[in-house]
């Protein structure tokens, strides 16, 4: 399996070379944009992070102190506004909570910990926190989403309807855990997924894996 696993990626970067994830400034706007790319495309994400940016607060201690209403309108066209503010403002609270609001403070925590404890913060799942631990924090864990799903059971590692766990220990179980492997590796799936392994209509005659 680690073979075979090690061959698709190579495979991949092969085909459409290194992705450069996440497009971020800082591990706190990486974060953000893990919690407002659910449910949308990161079109939508880029241009509420704009508008937070453009409206300087886009650091801790400022979306702390905002009011729901206004991180609501900043964060508009990432859709589901009230919701995710909501989400941001619990994660804040979190980080607060327990790192004095410092997100440098979160890398000393052992990595299945602070999964767990990013877990329990409403709002933020497996995927998200994944994409937090993974891409901000530089720890070393592999991010399911979607599109790993399609692809992966479309090539029979696994099933359809496999859970979140069972796919992302196809990874964990089977390549070194190292963090430039499953950033890159994650990020050329997504790649993949949406040049031509399309939900309906994919494009199997020109794909890189045929």
């Amino acid at each position: 399996m680690r073979n075979k696993l090690e061959s698709i990626y190579k495979k991949l970067y092969a085909h459409f070379g290194p992705q450069y994830w996440w497009p971020a400034d800082t591990d706190f706007e990486v974060i953000v944009g893990a919690i407002l790319t659910q449910n949308t495309n990161w079109g939508n994400v880029e241009k509420a992070i704009l508008n937070l940016k453009k409206a300087k607060v886009l650091t801790p201690n400022k979306l702390h102190k905002l009011s729901l209403k206004k991180l609501a309108h900043f964060i508009t066209p990432a859709g589901f506004f009230n919701i995710k503010s909501k989400r941001l403002k619990a994660f804040l609270i979190f980080l607060f909570s327990n790192y004095n609001g410092n997100v440098k403070l979160m890398l000393k925590e052992e990595t299945l910990v602070l999964r767990g404890k990013l877990l329990s913060v409403k709002g933020i799942g497996p995927e998200t926190a994944d994409s937090i631990l993974l891409y901000a924090l530089n720890k070393p864990i592999f991010v399911v989403d979607a599109y790993t799903k399609r692809i992966f059971s479309r090539h029979k590692f696994i099933k359809k309807d496999a859970f979140y766990q069972d796919t992302q220990d196809l990874f964990m179980n089977n390549l070194k855990k190292d963090v430039r492997l499953f950033n890159e590796y994650h990020a050329l799936l997504v790649k993949l997924a949406k040049v031509y392994c399309l939900k309906s209509k994919p494009k199997c005659g020109l794909c890189p894996l045929r």
